[in-house]
């Protein structure tokens, strides 16, 4: 094996950052093998510090969480506010942070691993996250904050900064509106920022994980004032030091600031926050070159990057929000977001040219600045007309993008290289292309969405049938810059009206069954470069989803069936006239089963399965009719598990099994990558020392080292791959004051 060399000088210095994390680590560590010594019994009434937050500065509050703490009883559902499991005409699950800290999350991808309904592949070109639900990509800053697009860091959001990660699947134009990149039409993400509960906390965790990389974390939170109305928590974090794969190294440095007050008939709340993240020698993924069958997966270790690749973003961001009640029935609500964020990446392309794994590489610079402002008024309220409730909701939302980018190449004839062998290459020179000055990057791009909705839900029969009804009129806006000159290259402008209609029928205490018919609604493709119109703008794409299920909430235990058909136009260039066109369509069935909960007393359970038909339609010429989409896996499962050992007093086991199945990487359905399985396992255990409670944690993901291809493509179009990582062992343990 050739590994990447570190330069002596680096390593030196992350080691000097990573000593007084490790001797926190074992100064933590060490206490509690004291303390364990000189213990005459055990301690039996020990419980884990449940936090209570409200993240929304609302009346309602957050749903509860649901027996066991891993999920939650409800999440918020766009305009339409906190809903309850059975009274929601949509499958939602909301993930606590509770399960965040067990599991030892760092991110929103690792939160999802949970979720049967969504895959984690990564951006085009880059390192951003992206997660593919019911099959069509959710791009990572087409997220929402507290209900808001835009606000969070573009390309990875720490779990430190979140209260909950709520997801809802399915089309969502009308609760939540057109997402600001383009992507969400099989669901939407809402991350819930912290706050301060009404009890005093002080947590300290640290801890490591393999290959070195060094953790420590802080979390305070008090309230303060005449019956405890203003509230201040404080969240920071830093990792530092190199990750489970070969030479590849990580940083991230997280400061977050959430405060609120609650009045006597209004509600603010305010967050201020920053990231700065970075990864260096990051391993990339794979293009396949026409007419290559997917490889072997090298050896999940292995890393095929260069020394000299780098990705760099830090973002600054801030929300302001805040409602107050009119009457005793309406209530109405302002939020305010921004946030700046600059990347800067040095990055690797990398195409496999054979099947014995030669490769092809060139290099790729760019630089990208945003600034986004977004916000949403809205009023809401409850009547009765007759023997019919209404909870009615009115509201309006504007998003605004400017957007500055420069970018170089090296020659694209690249340079060779090899999977299973990687050998190191000093950095080609960035001259072959070049757009904009990466050191000052010009404006490229302006993005204005507005819209207007309306919606209510009627109730009837005593509340056991709901029905919503609603409509957002939504109005997209964009102007592309040229890169060297700055003037305007095209104007886009188009307006939508999207409807949704829904029932949920209250069979029981315990059981709902409900349908919708909602739309998304994403901008319209522009025809790309090499064909006959480039450049024509096209409309808004527009899909249309059906769904009816059923769910089930016994108290301790539940879940959610749902059967569901989603469509969405696409773009494709025909082969024989080379002019681009909306002539083609994916369309997923599918049939998803999630279930969740304590159903035994120190068992929960949380997972479920997803069986997806995702196929191409009206493609040019009929040449991929019937064909499955790239990277959309006929079936995907998970099931985990968290066990307390009823022998040894405070020690739980948890085990989580995650499988794909095959997928294709290419339109044609030549380029199949293998199924494959995960199975990560952990620990912890909970102990007093002195009259602090400490908390001890450890996982394992891919316990048996796995080599396996984890995603392809996730940018529409595109089937590059993205290998899955190796085994990881990672342990922490919090102390709270």
């Amino acid at each position: 094996m050739t590994h990447l060399p570190a330069p002596d000088t680096r390593s030196r210095q992350r080691r000097a950052r990573l000593t007084p994390l490790l001797l926190a680590f074992a100064g933590v560590f060490g206490a509690h093998h004291a303390f364990a010594q000189n213990r005459s019994e055990p301690e039996t009434t020990l419980a884990p510090v449940r936090v209570d937050a409200s993240a929304d500065a609302s009346a309602e509050g957050l749903p509860p969480a649901y027996a066991g703490g891993q999920v939650t009883s409800g999440a918020r559902i766009g305009i339409l506010g906190n809903r309850s499991q059975l009274e929601t005409p949509f499958t939602t699950t909301g993930y606590t942070s509770d399960l965040m800290q067990d599991q030892q999350a760092r991110g929103v991808a690792d939160v999802l691993l949970n979720d049967p309904a969504v895959r984690v592949a990564r951006g085009f070109g880059n390192y951003q996250e992206l997660y593919v639900v019911r099959g069509f990509p959710l791009y990572s800053d087409d997220m929402a904050y507290n209900g808001l697009y835009g606000v969070l860091p573009r390309q990875f959001v720490a779990a430190e900064l979140l209260e909950r990660v709520e997801v809802l699947r399915g089309a969502n134009a009308l609760v939540n509106g057109a997402t600001p990149g383009g992507s969400g039409v099989g669901g939407a993400i809402n991350l819930l920022p912290k706050r301060a509960p009404s009890t005093p906390l002080t947590r300290v965790t640290a801890g490591i994980e393999s290959g070195g990389q060094g953790y420590v974390a802080a979390d305070v939170a008090r309230r303060f004032g005449p019956d405890q109305r203003t509230g201040v928590r404080l969240n920071a974090a830093r990792r530092d030091g190199d990750t489970a794969i070969d030479d590849e190294s990580r940083e991230l440095t997280v400061f977050s600031v959430g405060l609120d007050y609650r009045g006597n008939d209004f509600r603010l709340s305010a967050d201020v926050g920053f990231q700065d993240n970075r990864l260096a020698a990051g391993r990339p993924a794979i293009t396949l070159g026409a007419g290559v069958a997917v490889p072997r997966a090298p050896d999940a270790g292995r890393n095929y990057s260069q020394p000299w690749v780098r990705s760099e973003e830090r973002a600054t961001f801030a929300t302001l929000r805040g409602e107050v009640d009119l009457s005793a029935d309406v209530t109405a609500w302002a939020a305010l977001g921004a946030r700046h964020s600059d990347e800067r990446n040095d990055l690797l392309q990398t195409t496999l040219t054979a099947g014995d794994g030669t490769t092809s590489s060139y290099r790729f610079v760019n630089a990208r600045e945003d600034d986004v402002v977004t916000g949403e008024v809205g009023l809401r309220g409850r009547a009765v007309t007759g023997s019919i409730g209404h909870q009615w909701r009115v509201a309006l939302a504007t998003h605004h993008l400017d957007s500055r980018n420069a970018y170089a190449f090296s020659s694209f004839a690249g340079f060779a290289g090899n999977l299973y062998n990687p050998v190191t290459v000093a950095a080609p020179a960035a001259n072959a292309l070049i757009g904009g000055v990466l050191g000052s990057p010009r404006a490229t791009q302006r993005t204005r969405y507005s819209s207007a909705a309306v919606a209510d839900t009627l109730s009837f029969m005593q509340d056991t049938v709901l029905v919503t009804l609603g409509v957002r009129m939504q109005e997209i806006e964009d102007d592309e810059f040229d890169i060297n000159t700055g003037a305007l290259s095209s104007h886009y402008g188009r307006s939508k009206a999207s409807p949704m209609a829904a029932i949920v029928y209250r069979a029981s205490g315990a059981v709902s069954l409900y349908a919708n018919y909602t739309e998304g609604l994403v901008r319209g493709k522009v025809a790309p470069g090499g064909v006959v119109n480039v450049g024509q703008v096209f409309a808004p794409f527009v899909s249309r989803q059906k769904e009816i299920g059923v769910k089930y909430d016994g108290g301790r235990f539940g879940g959610t069936m749902a059967v569901f058909s989603t469509n969405q136009p696409d773009g494709q260039t025909d082969p024989v006239s080379n002019v681009f066109s909306v002539s083609g369509e994916q369309r997923n069935r599918g049939l998803e089963l999630s279930f969740y909960g304590e159903p035994l007393r120190g068992t929960r359970l949380l997972g479920g399965a997803t069986w997806l038909d995702a196929e191409q339609v009206s493609t040019p010429g009929g040449t991929n009719d019937g064909n499955d989409v790239i990277g959309v896996p006929d079936a995907q499962y998970n099931v985990g598990v968290e066990w307390d050992v009823p022998l040894l007093d405070h020690l739980t086991l948890t085990a989580r099994v995650i499988r794909t199945e095959s997928t294709y990487a290419d339109a044609a359905n030549t380029q199949r990558l293998p199924s494959w399985t995960r199975l990560d396992l952990g620990a912890r255990y909970l102990m007093e020392v002195g009259e602090q409670l400490l908390t001890l944690r450890a996982r394992l993901d891919n316990v048996a080292d796995r080599d396996y291809w984890a995603s392809a493509g996730g940018y529409p179009g595109s089937g590059y791959l993205v290998q899955g990582a190796p085994r990881t062992f990672v342990v922490s343990a919090s102390v709270d004051f």
